[in-house]
């Protein structure tokens, strides 16, 4: 009988001690998404992140194609 319950408690230990690690792996700070600004094509339009467009005189483009043929 002192076998089961050595057992038993062994067993509900390492189930709680992997609840435990889980939970510890899930706690890891996230890195939060930032709004970025949004800009206008000159050419067609199109709106889209600050970061990927092209400036060019002071206007913005949303390809290489479109920023030749604004300027």
């Amino acid at each position: 009988m002192t076998k089961i319950l050595l057992i038993v408690a062994f067993t509900i230990g390492i189930v709680l001690w992997f609840k435990y690690m889980a939970g510890k792996r899930d706690v890891l700070p996230r890195k939060e998404k930032s709004s970025e600004d949004m800009v206008r094509c000159e050419s067609c339009q199109v709106n889209l992140p600050r970061s990927e467009a092209l400036l060019s005189q002071g206007k913005f483009y949303c390809c290489d194609e479109h920023r030749r043929r604004g300027d």
